[in-house]
């Protein structure tokens, strides 16, 4: 049986939209962490992720958060989390709501 990958993309955004940066309080879809989400037909997902920087405190506990809440969604077989810093993050990558909430206009 086929799986719905867009379905399960948007349960995967919607999971990551619960997970806050500690220091900011904005959650890590808007802040532009997430670079790519890869949904194949088996339900593994290969998840891009990058940190404000490579001396982030969290930078041990965030991304196993992602993993952790993302493996947990039903039709999600397995996530290869991968933490690159290429390209690297800028306060471009945030949405509008994240630049509003942190008054960086």
């Amino acid at each position: 049986m086929a799986i719905d990958t867009g379905k399960i993309k948007e349960q995967i955004i919607e999971q990551i939209q619960t997970i806050y940066d500690p220091e900011i309080p904005v959650d890590i879809w808007e802040l532009g962490l997430i670079y790519d989400i890869d949904v194949k037909e088996d339900g593994s997902v290969i998840l891009l992720m990058t940190l404000t920087s490579p001396a982030c405190p969290v930078a041990e506990s965030l991304p196993m958060e992602v993993q952790e809440k993302v493996i947990g969604l039903a039709g999600v077989t397995d996530v290869d989390l991968r933490l690159v810093w290429d390209p690297p993050w800028s306060k471009e990558r945030m949405s509008d709501e994240a630049k509003l909430a942190l008054d960086m206009f």
